[in-house]
């Protein structure tokens, strides 16, 4: 298992300062990864919607108010730049 977020701090746009539990912090830009989803992925096309983002303190990851949250593990992959472990299931 990846290490889960625990804080994050909008920057603008479409990026996110993210601290994770084992010390690692890193920026990451989501624009490229969020701006060519819809459905429940549009809301987060407006950045004023984007900045609402919460923690989910039990999963560790990122939620945001329509019920879009993002795995951990991919997360923790786009801000360490290591792929996700094979074998570990990711949703």
């Amino acid at each position: 298992m990846s290490p889960r977020v625990v804080q994050a701090r909008y920057l603008g746009g479409h990026r996110l300062a993210l601290t994770f539990d084992n010390g690692l912090r890193a920026e990451v830009d989501f624009r490229a990864r969020l701006l060519h989803r819809h459905g429940m992925f549009e809301p987060l096309h407006d950045p004023a919607y984007f900045a609402r983002v919460r923690i989910d303190a039990e999963l560790g990851t990122l939620v945001w108010p329509n019920g879009v949250d993002i795995c951990p593990d991919v997360l923790f992959s786009l801000a360490s730049g290591e792929p996700i472990p094979f074998g570990e299931q990711v949703a």
